[in-house]
This record gives structure tokens, sequence and C-alpha cells, in this order.
């Protein structure tokens, strides 16, 4: 069992800049392909971006693509979203997530076992 916490959401401006954080438990996160998802009220939690263990290929949702950016430190046990230009329809809570057997950087929620409580991001136009 892994467990995923997550950090860094909040209330920006349109154009505005946040990092989210999420710290996962476990001595074999290096090994994991990790994914954010995000989910506005009254919508399906949509794929964002991910990185796999494997040589960190990264993947991104086209609505996200040039302005977030995903990463990951092994060493902290940690991966990043960098969320540059945002958006008011980037508003959502922001999960983190980790697939113990994708070796590739994943879009698909079927694809990842342990999920975190999500972030809230709230983006004002």
């Amino acid at each position: 069992v892994q467990t995923l916490v997550e950090s860094g959401g909040g209330l920006v401006q349109a154009g505005d800049s946040l990092r989210l954080s999420c710290a996962a438990s476990g001595s074999t996160f290096s090994r994991y392909t990790m994914g954010w998802f995000r989910q506005a009220p009254d919508k399906e939690r949509e794929f964002v971006a991910a990185i796999s263990w494997l040589r960190n290929m990264t993947r991104y949702a086209d609505s996200v693509k040039g302005r977030f950016t995903i990463s990951r430190d092994n060493a902290k046990n940690t991966v990043y979203l960098q969320m540059n230009s945002l958006k008011a329809e980037d508003t959502a809570v922001y999960y983190c997530a980790t697939s113990t057997w994708a070796s590739v950087a994943s879009p698909n929620r079927w694809q990842y076992d342990y999920w975190g409580q999500g972030t809230q991001v709230t983006v004002s136009s």
C-alpha cells in the first residue's frame, strides 16, 4: 500500500503559476509511474500529466501541453506539477496517482492503483 499526499494548491489569478507536490510513502517510488489527474465540479476525473519510471518519459493532456510540467525527485519520493499561465478552466481538485505496473506514462485512470486525497486549485479570471 502506498500513501500519497498532495500539497501546493490554492487560489490564484489567471496567468499566475502554482507548483503542486505529491509525497509518496514506500521505498520503491523510483519504480512506479506517477500521474496527475483533475476533477472539476460535475465533471469526470480527467488526465493531466504522467511520468514513467522508465526513462522518465512524460505525457500531457492537450489542454495543458506547453503550460504544465511534470517532474519527479526519486530521492525525495516526490512528484511535482509545475503549472504556468493558469486559466479559469484549470480550476479543479488535483489528484496524484501511482501505477505500480505501467511502464509508460499512461493517461488511463484504470492503470493507477493508489490515489491521493487531492488538493484544490482555483483560478479566478
